[in-house]
C-alpha cells in the first residue's frame, strides 16, 4: 500500500463514521489518530518475533451518558473488520471476567483455560471507574505487554488489540479513581463535550437506525498503515521540544513561565514523551506530511498529556485544570 492509498482510506473512514457521529469531528479524528499510532510499549523479546513490539494507543474517554462516546467505538469496530468485545465494567466484575480463568475437566483430570473477552482486537471497557482495583488491574498487563497470563500459562494476544475505556466525570459515588500508574498506560484523554446546535439539530433529522456502515478496511490494513506512519520523519530539535514540553510541567520554573508555579504536583513520566512523540507522527500522516512539524506536537499534546498531571491543592482551589496548565505551557515553551 502506498502512502496516498492509506491516506484516501483514512479519510473515507472519517467520512463513513462521521456519518453516525455527528458534531463530533475532532473526537473522531483522535480516535481514528489513535488506533493507527504505533507506541513502543516494550522491547522485542523474541529473536522470532517479527516486526516491532508496539501496540496501538489506548484511550481513555471521558464524557456525561449521551454524548456517544461507546456509540463512536462501535462505529470504528464496524468500519474496521475486526474482533470487537464491550464489557460493562461493575463493582461486582471479577478479573476472571476479563481475562478467562483455568477450569477443571474431571473427564480428563486438568485444568483447562477458557479465554476471557479480552481476547479480542478491539476492547471496550464501559465505565472503567465503575470496577474495583483488582479488576481494574487485570487490564494493566494486556495494555503494557499484550499479552495475558493465566495460571502457568501466558497467551499473547492479536494484533492489533486496542483498549478503549470510557468514564463519567460527574458521577462520582461508588467509583474507583484509576490509579496513576494505570492512567499513564491510555495513550490520549480524550473529553468528550456537547455538540453545537446545527450539530443536534441534524442528529434529530437523521434516522440513525436505517444508516449502515460499510466495513472498509481488514486489521491487517491497520498494521500496514502503522508501518507506513513509523517512517515519518523526526528532526531531533522536535524530539528536544517534546522532551523541554515534559519537563516544563515538572519544573516551570525553570522555564519562566509564570502563573502555574505551584500548581503541579507531579509532572508527565518519560513514558509520555514516547506517547507524545509516536502520535505527533500519525497527526502529521493525517495531514498528509512524511514528517512531523511542531504543529502537530501541539494538536495532541493536551489530549496525550492531560492525565498524566497531578495538580497540587492550590490548583485545585483556584479551579485551574490540566488544560489550562498546559496551555500555558504550550504558549510559552519556544517551539524550534
Amino acid at each position: 500500500m502506498t502512502k496516498e492509498e492509506a491516506i484516501k482510506l483514512l479519510r473515507e473512514m472519517e467520512q463513513e463514521i462521521n456519518r453516525v457521529i455527528i458534531g463530533q469531528g475532532e473526537m473522531v479524528r483522535n480516535l481514528l489518530v489513535g488506533l493507527f499510532t504505533e507506541i513502543p510499549y516494550s522491547f522485542k523479546k523474541e529473536a522470532s518475533e517479527n516486526g516491532h513490539h508496539g501496540g496501538c494507543a489506548h484511550i481513555l474517554l471521558e464524557g456525561v451518558p449521551g454524548v456517544a462516546k461507546t456509540l463512536a467505538v462501535v462505529a470504528i469496530s464496524s468500519v474496521v473488520q475486526a474482533k470487537f468485545q464491550r464489557i460493562q465494567l461493575t463493582p461486582d466484575l471479577l478479573p476472571a471476567d476479563i481475562v478467562g480463568t483455568r477450569i477443571f475437566d474431571p473427564v480428563k483430570g486438568t485444568f483447562g483455560v477458557e479465554h476471557g473477552p479480552i481476547f479480542t482486537n478491539i476492547l471496550l471497557a464501559d465505565e472503567i471507574n465503575r470496577a474495583t482495583p483488582k479488576t481494574q488491574s487485570a487490564l494493566l498487563e494486556a495494555m503494557q505487554e499484550r499479552q495475558v497470563t493465566l495460571g502457568e500459562n501466558t497467551f499473547k494476544l492479536d494484533d492489533p488489540f486496542w483498549v478503549l475505556a470510557t468514564q463519567n466525570p460527574v458521577e462520582q459515588e461508588g467509583v474507583y479513581i484509576l490509579p496513576e500508574a494505570q492512567k499513564d498506560r491510555f495513550s490520549m484523554m480524550l473529553r468528550v463535550g456537547y455538540p453545537e446546535h446545527e450539530d443536534e439539530f441534524t442528529m434529530l433529522k437523521t434516522d440513525m437506525g436505517q444508516i449502515e456502515l460499510k466495513p472498509l478496511i481488514q486489521p491487517e490494513t491497520v498494521i500496514e498503515i502503522r508501518g507506513l506512519i513509523r517512517e515519518t520523519y523526526v528532526d531531533d530539535r522536535l524530539r528536544e521540544y517534546v522532551v523541554r514540553l515534559g519537563r516544563a510541567t515538572r519544573d516551570p520554573e525553570a522555564f519562566g513561565i509564570d502563573g502555574i508555579q505551584n500548581a503541579v504536583t507531579v509532572g508527565v513520566s518519560p513514558r509520555a514523551y514516547h506517547h507524545l512523540l509516536s502520535l505527533s507522527k500519525t497527526v502529521a500522516f493525517f495531514h498528509e506530511r512524511d514528517y512531523v512539524l511542531p504543529a502537530d506536537v501541539k494538536e495532541i499534546a493536551i489530549p496525550a498529556l492531560r492525565h498524566r498531571i497531578i495538580r497540587s491543592v492550590q490548583a485545585e482551589a483556584a479551579k485551574m485544570s490540566t488544560d489550562q496548565i498546559l496551555e500555558k505551557i504550550l504558549e510559552a515553551v519556544p517551539i524550534p
